[in-house]
């Protein structure tokens, strides 16, 4: 009988934890894209071509009959600059979004589109694996209503999706 308390008990805190802990990831995975879009504007990729040539780099790298050469060929290349641009805004509302829990779902959803980018360019290996489900996991739970603006601004807006 004791067993069974001890583990009602444990479940019963069990998501408060959980939310704890997917809150403190939310913060790292929001103060990383920060470092990297800081960065991005450091190293100019809105306005070099610095992402061309990783790009042009990584066909060299990559099997020539790949889908991430034929990505890189007709899309990236070409339009290196607004994907710079792109890159880097996206990283950088992705972080502040993240880190104070403003449109959470939202920036969860841009860094989603950016790490699948990243995959189909050819930058895919298994590090990138905890970074996807992450990502699915901010999608799916409310956290910058557990923690963020999010909480404030659903209140004031309820009918808004952004906030939710």
């Amino acid at each position: 009988m004791k067993e069974f308390i001890k583990v009602r008990t444990m479940n019963k805190y069990m998501p408060i934890v959980l939310g704890f802990l997917l809150v403190i990831l939310r913060l790292l995975f929001g103060l990383f894209w920060l470092l990297a879009g800081i960065n991005k504007v450091k190293d100019e990729w809105m306005t070099s071509p610095i992402l061309e040539n990783i790009f042009l780099q990584r066909l060299t790298e990559l099997p020539p009959d790949s889908f991430s050469v034929f990505y890189l060929t007709k899309f990236a290349i070409p339009l290196y600059q607004p994907i710079g641009w792109f890159i880097t805004i996206g990283e950088i509302y992705s972080a502040i979004g993240l880190l104070i829990g403003l449109t959470t779902r939202s920036s969860a959803i841009i860094s989603l589109f950016i790490l699948f980018n990243f995959a189909i360019g050819g930058y895919y290996d298994a590090s990138l694996i905890p970074f996807f489900v992450l990502v699915l996991l901010f999608i799916k739970y409310p956290t910058g209503l557990w923690f963020g603006l999010d909480a404030f601004l659903n209140k004031q807006f309820p009918q808004s999706r952004l906030f939710k």
